[in-house]
């Protein structure tokens, strides 16, 4: 299910960090573990049965809407002036959850930043959205990066693969087929899976999709962008995680379909990677 969460800056500070993802990602993860004993009783008498679901597991969040901020790109700091900003987010969980979580959040008051800058917001609404009407190939574009990784017994960092790199397709499909495992709703076969990359519209208009890989038009291509967020800024354990922004059309399952909009279409959605939409 998607939700939509209204905050209200309600503090007079106005700078929030650019990499303010992992913040937001820590509030969430605290509101939902210190929930997940009263949502596991909520589903058994709701008839769902003792399962493992967990709250957390498998969720994923938009960007923060705060209009158009003033930014400091010298200091990687937003100056947000509007007093109403929004989120989306959504979780992998029965219907019958809307009010619990609904009720979850809202009035929930919390700071988002670092030591040095940051802002209080409190909840003001929470709203459930609709989904989609899904059919087996859809399009979609994403609105925060899709990230695929990899690394061997001697790496000592991940490698964050180019959608045009060989691996890309594979460990994406893969990725999404064992998320969907996780979610108790059955298995998919990678070969089951399809997907394609845009690459401009054809002289009807029509938007032209291509396999992503290994193909020299995609490392040529101006369509597709690597953009990333800071996991754990000013620690000891900071790091860079990369991904890709680009729209796709996906051939899968319609329950696939499902999955992926309501827990993300990457790793590490619950660090906010791999919100997507609908693409027009």
């Amino acid at each position: 299910m998607r939700f939509k969460i209204i905050f209200n800056r309600t503090g007079k500070q106005r700078m929030l960090p650019m990499d303010y993802q992992y913040y937001l990602s820590a509030w969430i993860y605290k509101v939902l573990r210190q929930a997940d004993s009263d949502f596991a009783s909520f589903l058994h008498e709701k008839g769902y049965g003792q399962s493992e679901t967990k709250l957390y597991k498998l969720f994923c969040f938009s960007l923060l809407d705060f209009g158009r901020p003033r930014m400091w790109k010298e200091k990687k700091l937003f100056e947000i002036s509007g007093h109403e900003i929004k989120l989306r987010i959504s979780f992998d969980v029965p219907e019958a959850a809307s009010t619990f979580i609904k009720g979850l959040f809202m009035n929930q008051e919390f700071f988002l930043g670092d030591k040095f800058n940051g802002i209080d917001f409190k909840v003001i609404g929470v709203e459930a959205l609709p989904d989609p009407l899904f059919s087996e190939t859809m399009r979609y574009r994403l609105e925060t990066p899709w990230v695929v990784s990899y690394r061997t017994a001697t790496d000592r960092y991940p490698k964050y693969l180019k959608p045009y790199e060989v691996g890309f397709k594979e460990l994406s499909l893969k990725h999404i087929a064992e998320k969907f495992a996780n979610t108790g709703k059955g298995n998919v076969m990678v070969d089951d899976l399809s997907f394609k990359i845009f690459d401009g519209t054809g002289r009807d208009g029509e938007p032209i999709f291509r396999e992503p890989e290994p193909a020299k038009w995609l490392e040529e291509s101006k369509y597709w962008k690597r953009q990333g967020f800071l996991i754990k800024p000013g620690t000891k354990e900071e790091s860079r995680i990369v991904g890709n922004m680009f729209d796709f059309e996906l051939t899968a399952p319609v329950e696939v379909h499902r999955m992926i909009w309501h827990a993300g279409v990457s790793e590490k959605s619950s660090e906010g990677f791999g919100w997507l939409e609908v693409r027009d």
